[in-house]
């Protein structure tokens, strides 16, 4: 099948420098793969969207020479599409009406003897799995079966998650009428016969409820990768939310250059926006083998980043951080399980490097679940 991949952010706000380095990496992995790429806007979280910001995003990858092959689509025009996708499942008794509040599912576990464990998931404990016992329905819930989701990210290798464990029953359609993420996206890469799925780390646990809203109808499943994040001043993830500035695109080559470091790209000099794109096609293309994680790899520097980007790794929720960066006086280590381990500071210390010859690339990745 021929590749086809996406970019598809949240308009929250204008891309910042971690969103341009999503958005490069999605489109340089499909121009090295000799497929298309489309941009699809996110908005099917009406309240937290910023009016224009969709228009200000798609003339922001314009300025920086990143054109989808089709005509962008947004979220927001297309619940009659999800819809359809619920009751499908509802009719297989994959999807099932819920009656909880955040407050009932907390009680309940806490009755259990099981407390949300730090910055892990409420799970939910499956209250109206049999029926809703006469209270009314708020939401929809996706029936999660037992046993382990196990799939091969093409960066970090293979992964796992026990979502029924971990997450248990996970909503479909919110209390306020909304649909959720999770079934929108699988809905719509479904719809757009999308093969590859690149996008940020911090979505990497999102996986294994996706694969299973696919295999539930029998729908096709993309290749996923997921590609380093980008830190902020904090520590955090950037992101709109931890005040990520706005792109400043006067000159969006050097915008570029900043993101092609983050993954880890050699990209030589090049005169104009437009060679500088195709000879990082070209480097993309010379990374691969195209997708398999490394087992042996060189070390080797990279370029001083933008004040903005930090390279970072987003630990998977409750397994310890491993990295492929070292950056700053503290860095996350790949092979220590303490989350933190400090460097000295120096005048003659190296400067930032990779762990890997690549960062699309990762050397000995165990199962995470």
């Amino acid at each position: 099948m021929a590749y086809r991949g996406r970019f598809a952010p949240s308009p929250t706000g204008p891309l910042h420098a971690g969103s341009l380095v999503a958005a490069l990496a999605s489109w340089l992995d499909a121009r090295a793969h000799g497929g298309q790429w489309l941009v699809r806007i996110e908005d099917v979280d009406q309240p937290r969207c910023v009016a224009g910001a969709d228009r200000e995003i798609l003339r922001q990858l314009a300025a920086c020479g990143l054109r989808p092959h089709e005509p962008p689509q947004w979220q927001s025009q297309r619940e009659t599409l999800y819809e359809a996708a619920l009751q499908r499942l509802a009719a297989r008794d994959a999807a099932y009406p819920c009656a909880c509040s955040r407050k009932d599912i907390a009680q309940a576990l806490h009755a259990a003897g099981r407390e949300k464990p730090r910055h892990g998931e409420l799970v939910y404990p499956g209250t109206c799995r049999d029926g809703l016992h006469g209270r009314a329905a708020r939401a929809w819930r996706f029936r999660v079966p037992a046993g382990v989701v196990a799939w091969t990210d093409r960066r970090l290798g293979a992964q796992s998650q026990d979502v029924a464990e971990e997450v248990g029953d996970f909503v479909l359609k919110r209390a306020d009428g909304l649909f959720a993420y999770q079934l929108a996206v699988v809905v719509d890469d479904a719809d757009q016969r999308i093969t590859h799925v690149v996008r940020g780390e911090d979505l990497t646990d999102n996986t294994a409820r996706q694969l299973l809203l696919q295999r539930a109808p029998g729908l096709p499943q993309p290749a996923y990768l997921h590609t380093p994040l980008v830190l902020g001043p904090n520590g955090e993830k950037l992101s709109k939310q931890n005040g990520a500035t706005p792109l400043v695109l006067d000159d969006p080559l050097r915008a570029l250059q900043a993101a092609s470091a983050v993954l880890g790209l050699d990209v030589p000099p090049s005169p104009s926006q437009p060679d500088w794109l195709a000879a990082a096609v070209r480097a993309r293309g010379g990374q691969s083998g195209h997708d398999r994680p490394r087992e042996h790899a060189r070390e080797r520097a990279a370029p001083p980043p933008d004040p903005q980007l930090r390279p970072a790794h987003r630990p998977h929720h409750r397994r310890p951080a491993r990295a492929l960066e070292t950056l700053g006086p503290q860095y996350r280590c790949p092979t220590s399980r303490s989350r933190w381990t400090s460097r000295r500071s120096s005048a003659a210390m190296r400067p930032p490097c990779w762990r890997s010859a690549s960062a699309w690339g990762k050397p000995r990745r165990t199962s995470r679940a």
